[in-house]
This record gives C-alpha cells, structure tokens and sequence, in this order.
C-alpha cells in the first residue's frame, strides 16, 4: 500500500481526535510530509514508542498508542492469569489523554488497570507496578525531547523496562492488529465505576516517599547544614514529589523558578527541557543574584533525571552528569564505612559509556563495579539478579552520564527524587565541613586523574535520516579506524557481534552483555571513544572519554578526539 493510499484511510478513519483531522487535512499536498507520515508503522521496542505527535503510522497519536496497547494486552493475556497494569503520565501534550486511552483499551480486554489521578515522575509508575503486583506498566513520556515528541514507556512486571523479548513479542502481536478496527475499546468512565479501571490513591504516594526517606545516609545533614537551593521542575512532573521530599528531610530554604513550576507541555522558557543543559539554568541564575543559594537543581518532565549547578565563590559551575555520579558513588561508599552500614561484598552499576572514574573509586573501596549496556534497564536488571539471591542490600548505587541515578531497590528505573535526596544531603553533608561539591570533585580529579566526559550528536529526521544513521554505523564497522586523534586505537568491542577485538594480537573474546548496536573504541592513555545511534530518537551519539593531567588537557584532548572523529560521521 502506497503512503498515499494510508494517508486517505486515515482521512477517512481517524476522527476521533479534531486535532489529528486538522492536522490531515493541512498536509493534504504535502508528498514528503505524507511520506515521513506514512513509510512505516512506528516501532516498539524496549524504551516503548517515542515520536513527534501528530496524524500518521509514524506518530504519535491517540491510534498508535491504542494499536501498541492492544498488543501490549494480547501479550498479557496469553502469558498471565488475571495481569494488571499501572500507568502514569507527564507533563506533556496528550499525555493524559494517552493514559486514558491506554486504559480503555486494557479495560476491553479485560485487564485490571490502575492509573494515576496527576501527573508523576516515571519512577513512581515503576513503584506502583511492584506495589501493587503488577505484571507492566506505562508512563505516557518523552522524557528530555521537545514539545513536539510525546512517548510510551513500557515496563516489566519487575518494575524495570521491558526486556527485547518482551518488546519484540508486543510487537509481533502488533503487527497482526489494525489500529483502527482490531482495537477493543471501552467507555473509561464505565470502567471506572465497574472497577476495571482504578485511580492510585494516597497510599501509594505514601509508601514511595517512605521508600525514598530510607535511602538516607546522613539524615540530618540537610537542616544541619542551612542548606539552600533554587529548583526547577522545567514545568514538569518533579514539582509536587521533588519538593515534598525535601520538606521531609528538612530544607526550609527552597525557591522555586515561578515561570518552570507549573505543568506545560509547550515548555515556553527552554525547547530542550533537559538539565544536562545549562541553558534550563539561566532563569534561576537570575533569581540566584538576589536569593545565593548554594545549588540549582532541575528535574526533567518526567522526574527521571537531575541536574545540578554548584554556588563556587559566586560563581555556578554546571557538573556534568558524570561527575554527579562519581560524586554520590563517591559519598555513598565513605558515609556509609563511616557510620558502619556499608554491606558485605558491595555493587555499584554504572553504563559502559559513563565514566571510568568511577572504577578508580570502586577500585580503592573494594566495591565491585558491574559494566552494563546503556539504558537504565540494564541497572535494574542487576538489582533484579541481587534480589533474586536475596543479596539487594550489596547494591549501593547505578548511574549513568545522561543524568540518571538510582540508589536503593524499590523501583528499577533511574529516579530524580532520591537523587534530589542525596543530592542536598551530600551538598549538606560537605557544606558542615566547609566544602562544596565543586571543591570534592577537584579532590577525586587529583587523586584519581582528570577524567573528561563529552558527547556529540547527528539528528537525521525522516525515512532518508533514519536509512543514513544506519549507513554511518555500517560504514563504521566495514572501515574501522586504527587510530584516532593519533592515538592507537588498542581494542574495539563490537556490542552487535559480541566480540572484543585486541588490535595487535587480533584476538577476540566474548562480550557477555546482550547484543547492540554499539561500537567502542579503547584507545591509548586512557582514552576512549564509543559510537551508539540511539534508541528512542532519530540520532547518532559519539561519547568521547579523555584522561589528561588537569582539565585544560583533558578538554584539548577530547576536542583533537571529536574533531578527527567527526570526519567518519
């Protein structure tokens, strides 16, 4: 079938929504638009959906998210007895009325569904999955994409991301319905009131922030300290939990950025609602002049991710999410030898693109360091493997460089909250001591060398970009480069083909991590530079490692990295 002829029967099907017959009708002569609409159905994989909203196969829209959930619930069905699901939303436009939607189709086919009442950060629908005993969930989420994307995060009855099996087996259930007339649908308000449907109530909340509270080290640090911060949920989800938590813990002083507090799916202040950008810092740098607090933090849409800039002598020093990581590893390990609650044979997590700092601090503490793949599914994959040995008190911390961290097991996906948590308790903690986070992290560059973290991006859109990305990683792979920058490229582990490759020896070992699309190159000096297309956007990340003796030499040498790195992209 033709794009064409899929764009007439969506014409003539999809009505539901006014917003999707507005936007049909407005591409009606528009051929590639029609095209990058229609040339494939959109894909579900483990992160979900994630797509720019709008009328077509390929977008997100209220018919791709009723055909993904019909398959979601054809796999419940034939793999549980009696399966409930929990789901929750940011947010972002539609993402309620996604959520709702998602509901009426699980209802219809008979699946038990709890939903929550408001919007919350992704963690808290990983909690409720396991709380409430669950076999899935869905946050209706894009994370840190612009307004225009909208997505469908898909969870495990393990409270992690459902697995490649599992992804893969919904998507085979998928491509057997038609979005339009294989889907049962039922009214939500009938659900409701039969109990098919089922709001999450307070206790939920509750027990979360009990869950929360107890991964605190060094509980009284944060009123101890007078600690002092300026926080952004950039309009998001983080607002009500980030800050009750904190109140919990003791912060009296906390100003909120007014223009980024309230829920807002157009994200008017910043299009890149992500606090790995300094730019979602600039509004609170401004109240910072008048307030001086000693950190901003800011919280993703959906609450999963944090970011931090530290008051260095008046001046705010944006920590990357690296360095945020190896800061908590770093503090969890020596707060917990302090106060004796450090377990036997302890684990940290970390992603095989975040930084090799952490294995220095892992290394001198005794700790044991786990290498997974990226996507914090894979950490709660390990935290999942210690529960199931009855041993979840070794894990002491996962993290990964995009900003994301977890300590404790009460849920299995990276969470904003608790990092909020120990953030300000580890900010507290050295402020008692008269340090601040900037002055620890120089101390652990001194010791352990100055590690330097730096990622580049390629954003190709549309069926062409799609077909490009996929042509850089096989040109990757065909032309393997033998050195970068001028320094020696010693190994290259190819996660696709599972295999390490020592340069010189041309030996090969065995990587026993599951397949993906992922080419790592170990260079000389510590130095290191990965490429990996991402998986729930149209682009192509490089990650560069640089090890120097200070930072201006560790940053020359990631730049010489990127530049000659660049020329095979």
């Amino acid at each position: 079938m033709t794009d064409r002829e899929l764009y007439e029967i969506w014409c003539k099907k999809a009505t539901d929504d006014p917003d999707l017959v507005a936007d049909l009708k407005e591409i009606e002569n528009n051929d590639t638009e029609i095209k990058n609409r229609f040339f494939a159905d959109i894909q579900f994989g483990t992160a979900g959906l994630r797509g720019i909203l709008g009328a077509g196969s390929y977008y997100m829209n209220i018919y791709t998210v009723r055909w993904a959930t019909q398959g979601l619930s054809e796999y419940l069905n034939e793999n549980y007895e009696n399966p409930a699901v929990a789901i929750g939303y940011d947010s972002r436009h539609k993402s309620r009325e996604f959520s709702v939607e998602a509901a009426r189709v699980l209802a219809a086919n008979g699946i038990k569904t709890y939903i929550y009442p408001e919007l919350v950060p992704t963690p808290m629908v990983s909690f409720a999955i396991r709380h409430l005993g669950c076999k899935a969930g869905i946050m209706v989420t894009a994370s840190h994409n612009p307004a225009k994307y909208n997505g469908y995060k898909c969870y495990g009855w393990d409270g992690c991301q459902m697995t490649s099996e599992g992804a893969d087996a919904v998507y085979n259930k998928m491509k057997g319905i038609d979005c339009f007339d294989g889907v049962k649908l039922c009214d939500f308000d009938e659900a409701l009131v039969s109990g098919r449907i089922e709001w999450i109530n307070n206790d939920v909340f509750v027990s979360y922030y009990e869950n929360v509270m107890a991964q605190a080290i060094n509980p009284g640090a944060i009123a101890e300290s007078d600690l002092s911060i300026i926080y952004t949920p950039l309009n998001g989800a983080g607002n009500r939990p980030v800050r009750e938590v904190l109140r919990l813990c003791g912060l009296k002083n906390i100003a909120v950025v007014a223009e980024q507090e309230k829920p807002d799916g157009d994200f008017p202040t910043t299009p890149f609602p992500n606090p790995e950008k300094p730019q979602c810092f600039e509004i609170a740098r401004e109240m910072a002049k008048t307030i001086k607090p000693d950190l901003l933090m800011g919280t993703d849409p959906d609450s999963d991710r944090i970011g931090i800039e530290v008051n260095q002598n008046g001046e705010f020093v944006h920590m990357t999410g690296n360095e945020v990581g190896a800061l908590l590893l770093n503090y969890i390990i020596n707060a917990r030898l302090a106060n004796g609650t450090m377990p036997k044979d302890p684990v940290a997590v970390k992603t095989i693109v975040t930084t090799n700092i952490a294995d220095a601090i892992c290394k001198k503490y005794g700790v044991q360091l786990r290498q997974v793949l990226t996507g914090f599914k894979y950490i709660g994959e390990q935290i999942l493997h210690l529960e199931q040995q009855g041993q979840t008190e070794r894990y002491l911390l996962g993290f990964e460089e995009s900003y994301g961290y977890l300590a404790g097991s009460y849920v299995r996906d990276k969470d904003a909250v608790v990092a909020a948590m120990l953030i300000s308790e580890m900010a507290g903690y050295y402020k008692i001591k008269g340090r601040t986070l900037v002055d620890v992290m120089n101390e652990l560059y001194n010791e352990f060398g100055y590690y330097y973290n730096a990622v580049t991006e390629i954003v190709k859109e549309g069926a062409d970009g799609m077909a490009q990305l996929a042509g850089i990683m096989a040109s990757l792979r065909d032309n393997a480069p033998s050195e970068i920058a001028g320094y020696k490229v010693l190994s290259v582990s190819d996660y696709k083909l599972s295999e390490k490759t020592d340069v010189a020896t041309g030996e090969k070992t065995v990587i026993d991590l599951p397949k993906s699309d992922v080419l790592a190159y170990d260079l000389e000096g510590g130095n290191q530079v990965i490429a990996r297309p991402s998986g729930t956007e149209p682009k192509l990340k490089a990650y560069y490692t640089s090890k120097g003796t200070d930072r201006e030499n560790a940053v020359d040498i990631q730049k010489s990295l990127a530049e000659d790195f660049s020329k095979l992209l």
